[in-house]
C-alpha cells in the first residue's frame, strides 16, 4: 500500500527566480526521504502541479552529496522581476504551492 502525504512532511522548499525560470530547491529531511523523491518527485510531476504555468520542459538536477534536488521551471514568473505584473516576482510564494503537492 502506498501512502500519499503532502511534499512538506518529507521536504523544505527553497526558491531563487532567473529571468522568468522559478527555480525550486527541494531538500528532504532525511534520506529516507530523499530515496523517496527521486522515484516520485519527477519533472513531469512538478510541471503538472504548476501546470499552464510552465511554458517549456523542466528540468531536474539530482545533487546526492547534499542530498537534494534543483528544479527549474520556464516562465512561471510571467516575465521576472521587472516584467511580471504579479506581486511575487521572485516566486518565493510558489515554494509553498510545490509543498502542497500530494506524492
Amino acid at each position: 500500500m502506498t501512502v500519499v502525504v503532502s511534499l512538506d512532511l518529507l521536504a523544505d522548499v527553497r526558491t531563487g527566480d532567473k529571468g522568468d525560470t522559478l527555480i525550486l530547491a527541494v531538500l528532504p529531511r532525511d534520506d529516507a526521504a530523499y530515496r523517496h523523491l527521486l522515484f516520485r518527485l519527477t519533472p513531469a510531476v512538478v510541471s503538472s502541479h504548476f501546470g499552464r504555468l510552465v511554458i517549456g520542459d523542466v528540468r531536474r538536477t539530482v545533487m546526492p552529496q547534499l542530498p537534494g534536488f534543483v528544479f527549474e521551471l520556464p516562465g512561471v514568473l510571467g516575465g521576472g522581476v521587472t516584467g511580471s505584473p504579479s506581486l511575487d516576482g521572485h516566486g518565493k510564494t510558489l515554494s509553498y504551492h510545490l509543498l502542497s503537492l500530494k506524492i
